[in-house]
């Protein structure tokens, strides 16, 4: 995978999870821009779907602009329809 050469050329999205002292599960959603290392958000839920995470990634979008490319892990949020539709709309390569 090739080096970014300038902000917005690659994002890395990652989840985060831990526990509330209730014993409830939480997760956190994390968009790190990787050339500039700057966290552009944290998206804290008990529940995070596809659909949620398209809809933060246009809210990112529309503050920063759109990136070339995001990476992340093959977790199901991150496999799902909802996914493959916003890449398709959006234009953005997916890996």
């Amino acid at each position: 995978m090739l080096v970014p050469d300038r902000a917005n050329a690659r994002w890395s999205l990652d989840f985060l999870s831990d526990t509330i002292s209730d014993g409830r599960r939480f997760r956190v959603l994390a968009i790190v821009d990787d050339y500039t290392r700057e966290c552009l958000a944290l998206v804290a839920d008990t529940s995070l779907s596809g659909l949620r995470v398209t809809r933060e990634l246009d809210g990112v979008i529309r503050l920063r602009g759109r990136p070339g490319t995001i990476v992340s892990d093959n977790g199901t949020e991150f496999t799902s329809m909802a996914i493959l539709r916003w890449c398709q709309e959006t234009g953005v390569e997916w890996r």
